[in-house]
């Protein structure tokens, strides 16, 4: 048989998921897996593949024991060519999709932060960490701030193209508000609130670096991700006994399902249960 070169995905994807405006992170996901499905079947057609061959596909991963996250993503950014791009009915009626595991988040204390915090090199790594924690960023809308989404009249911290393509706003502390101050001054950062060398957006792998580095110097034996700054900030709200509503609008979450995990790792609930062998 003749050898087959690479497929790359059609245009005509790349343009829908342009126009449909999906987030960058879950482009690239999307592109890379489809692109695997399509290169499993290099001599066929890809509008004729039949649903038979992306059972046998998915077969494929579930033998190479990958998560159920990743069959899951596979089976969207299918799906994706064929209903969103092809207009095509849906190919997915009697495909079983793998139930999501439901990990809980992990959560640091509330000592474990100002560890963290108090742990960083440099007044601008401070600021990256405090931030991540007293506003509950995702790592990439932190670095998509610029220093106008810094309101001091209002205390709030205006994020924009978040996922979703969800504008919102989030709270922003006394604390952090000194000290950004004080990096200002020191930094004076152009554009982006956080700069890379050359004046660019600072990068994601850094921010994981500040976070990991500083975690390490405060002892803590978990591996500390910048995520987990983020889920820590819901449950410590949770905890002061904030309305589940207004930390999903804080968060941006869609649904108020996503948000209710915290409730399920926040402590208070379990304080007032008396255990029983302390009875």
């Amino acid at each position: 048989s003749k050898k087959v070169s690479y497929k790359y995905v059609p245009e005509e994807y790349l343009m829908k998921l342009e126009l449909k405006r999906y987030a960058l992170n879950t482009c690239k996901i999307y592109i890379s897996l489809f692109e695997k499905f399509i290169n499993h079947y290099p001599q066929k057609d890809i509008v004729a593949l039949s649903e038979q061959e992306i059972r046998k596909y998915l077969q494929v991963l579930i033998q190479e024991n990958k998560s159920n996250s990743y069959i899951n993503q596979t089976i969207n950014s299918i799906k994706f060519y064929y209903e969103v791009v092809m207009g095509m009915p849906n190919r997915f009626y009697s495909i079983e999709r793998p139930r999501k595991e439901q990990k809980l988040p992990q959560v640091l204390s509330k000592e474990e932060i100002l560890a963290i915090i108090a742990n960083t090199n440099n007044i601008k790594h401070r600021c990256i960490v405090s931030l991540l924690y007293s506003a509950g960023l995702r790592r990439s809308e932190l670095l998509d701030l610029k220093v106008e989404d810094i309101d001091s009249k209002r205390m709030l911290i205006h994020i924009k193209n978040a996922k979703n393509n969800k504008d919102r706003y989030s709270l922003l502390s006394e604390t952090v508000l000194k000290e950004l101050r004080i990096y200002y001054k020191k930094w004076n950062p152009k554009e982006y609130l956080f700069e890379g060398l050359k004046g660019n957006k600072y990068s994601g792998s850094s921010v994981k670096e500040i976070v990991v580095k500083a975690s390490e110097k405060s002892k803590i034996n978990k591996r500390v991700t910048p995520h987990m700054l983020r889920h820590s900030f819901a449950t410590h709200l949770l905890e002061n006994g904030t309305d589940l509503r207004y930390i999903q609008t804080l968060l941006g979450h869609s649904s108020t399902k996503t948000t209710e995990i915290y409730t399920q790792v926040a402590v208070n609930n379990f304080k007032s249960i008396k255990n029983p062998l302390d009875l």
